[in-house]
């Protein structure tokens, strides 16, 4: 198995196989428009900005499971997007990304990279997880996705190569990018 047995709508409801895809490197992102994360957007646009043309693609999933910080609209997220962090990359459909009604594509993300914690060092790593051990504990169990921005790295052959949690910046992901590109 591989993503590329997955099919997923874009963000204005276009059905697509994950099959268009075959030989690219990916980046796999849940994202939120309300988030302390939200800045990330930039990092991942300038990450796409430096390796489209080598092969790498980037694909956001909007998710309001964490906090409700997506609560607009697809093409409201769209418009965000576009208007305050220039997002040129491929925008997906709003979708849950964890529990009983996530979709199967995160499904087998968390599953093929299990989480292994938040960066500690990071100066959010330690504050998000106090939040969610004190406020959403049932987050923190098991191999789930945890917050906005949690981020897969998928290589051409698509198998997931890695999982970068929200602590990690997209930049900091340049080597291992560079490495399977």
């Amino acid at each position: 198995m591989s993503i590329y047995d997955f099919s997923v709508k874009t963000i204005n409801g276009r059905e697509l196989s994950l099959a268009e895809f075959k030989g690219k490197v990916l980046i796999i992102v849940n994202t939120a428009s309300k988030c302390g994360f939200t800045p990330q957007y930039v990092e991942l646009q300038t990450l796409y900005d430096l390796y489209a043309d080598k092969g790498l693609l980037i694909l956001g999933f909007p998710s309001n499971q964490f906090a409700e910080q997506e609560p607009g609209s697809n093409e409201e997220i769209q418009n965000f997007c576009q208007i305050n962090y220039g997002v040129s990359f491929p925008m997906f459909e709003k979708i849950e990304v964890r529990g009983k009604n996530a979709h199967s594509l995160f499904n087998y993300l968390t599953e093929s990279a299990p989480f292994k914690g938040f960066d500690l060092k990071h100066p959010i790593g330690g504050k998000l997880q106090e939040v969610l051990r004190d406020n959403f504990p049932e987050i923190l169990e098991g191999d789930s996705v945890k917050w906005n921005f949690t981020k897969f790295l998928v290589d051409r052959q698509g198998k997931v190569a890695g999982r970068y949690e929200p602590t990690t910046s997209p930049l900091e992901m340049k080597a291992d990018i560079e490495r399977l590109l």
